[in-house]
């Protein structure tokens, strides 16, 4: 029976250290591809945001259709290198999840939940993707977690 307490506490172990980086670097992997490719998207395809621009929410439906094409495209991009490296990872989650709620309201909500028919299923999946990361950051293999390392500042506020 100790035996297999003891096996049981190094399993255990080994799931914790393990999940102190696999789980959100995943996270972080996924999201960057899906941002990625929808900021590569919009980059060498044609604005259709003044299509939908009176869909925005407020105070987003006041941005000219060029300029939040421009910001959307490069947050999207920057994001997307940003959740890679793990740098500035809480940042890039906050600002793609208002991105992709902006979305969500101008484009999905409408639409019901299946993502067939260009619900919100999607953009449901990527913000629940995003709150570990915004809430617990990036995970020990980051650079956010290296420079704190390196600053001598833990991260943690308990």
């Amino acid at each position: 029976m100790e035996k297999l307490v003891t096996l049981s506490q190094r399993l255990i172990c080994g799931l914790d250290w393990i999940g102190g980086f696999l789980p959100q670097l995943g996270l972080r992997l996924l999201l960057a591809w899906e941002f990625w490719e929808a900021g590569l998207q919009k980059l060498n395809g044609a604005n259709w945001f003044g299509q939908i621009q009176d869909a925005f929410p407020f105070p987003f439906n006041l941005i000219p259709a060029d300029i939040s094409w421009f910001i959307s495209t490069w947050f999207e991009l920057l994001g997307a290198i940003g959740l890679i490296l793990g740098l500035g990872t809480r940042f890039f989650s906050f600002s793609l999840i208002i991105l992709t709620l902006v979305a969500w309201y101008s484009v999905h909500a409408g639409n019901g939940y299946n993502v067939c028919s260009n619900g919100y299923k999607l953009p449901l999946i990527y913000i629940v993707m995003f709150l570990p990361l915004l809430f617990s950051g990036p995970g020990k293999l980051s650079l956010d977690a290296w420079i704190a390392r390196r600053l001598g500042v833990s991260g943690r506020c308990d």
